[in-house]
């Protein structure tokens, strides 16, 4: 299974800072948040991941380099000068992850989720990792109900931006900026997304007021 980091977003929510660096390189606990998903991954046991690249995307091949001190390869796809959102960027991307599920991260979260745990999900179309509602987020995103992911349900938690979706999924669509949530809603009308409830570590760090509160707790 091969894994892909979104890491082409603007991070309107996160300027300054995202003036001069883009977001997944902003220090937090002491380095860049994107390294903790690298080695977390690597520990899971994946050595092939894809990045993203947009705004200001040409500094993370210069921090990253090829992946080597994780034990990881980093294949680059580059969306400059415009990001293709998450469906888009992800599109563009199947030709790198391979022809069976991938595993994918949004580059402005931190978390311990155990992403080796993914590996044994049977994805025939997509998989979602639900998180208890923080503050920022009361009313959630997704029901899950079972092993099923609904858009509307009595269980609503928060989408983590950890996923693991079949290249099925984007059989029907073209190559452009587009977000991947419409796509995913007409899955849930079908019954095709499963889902799984994490009760661990996680932080979104997509705002000034929360990036403060994870660089106390160290993270």
């Amino acid at each position: 299974m091969r894994a892909m980091i979104l890491a082409a977003g603007r991070g309107e929510r996160l300027r300054p800072l995202t003036d001069t660096q883009p977001k997944p390189l902003i220090d937090v606990g002491g380095k860049p948040l994107i390294e903790y998903h690298l080695e977390r991954l690597a520990l899971a046991g994946f050595r092939e991941v894809v990045i993203n690249q947009g705004h200001l995307g040409d500094m993370l091949p210069l921090a990253l380099g090829s992946g080597s001190r994780w034990g990881i390869h980093i294949h680059w796809s580059d969306e400059q000068p415009e990001a293709l959102e998450t469906g888009g960027g992800i599109f563009k991307a199947l030709g790198q992850l391979g022809a069976g599920p991938f595993l994918v991260i949004n580059g402005d979260v931190w978390t311990n989720y155990p992403f080796a745990r993914l590996r044994a999900v049977k994805c025939d179309w997509a998989h979602l990792v639900m998180v208890p509602n923080p503050d920022h987020n009361p009313d959630g995103d997704f029901s899950l109900e079972g092993a099923r992911i609904r858009e509307h349900g009595i269980n609503p938690l928060t989408f983590s931006g950890i996923s693991v979706y079949n290249p099925r999924l984007f059989q029907v669509c073209q190559s452009g900026k587009f977000s991947i949530v419409p796509i995913l809603r007409f899955a849930m009308e079908n019954h095709l997304v499963t889902g799984e409830e994490f009760r661990g570590e996680w932080n979104d760090v997509g705002t000034l007021t929360r990036l403060e509160l994870a660089r106390r707790a160290g993270h």
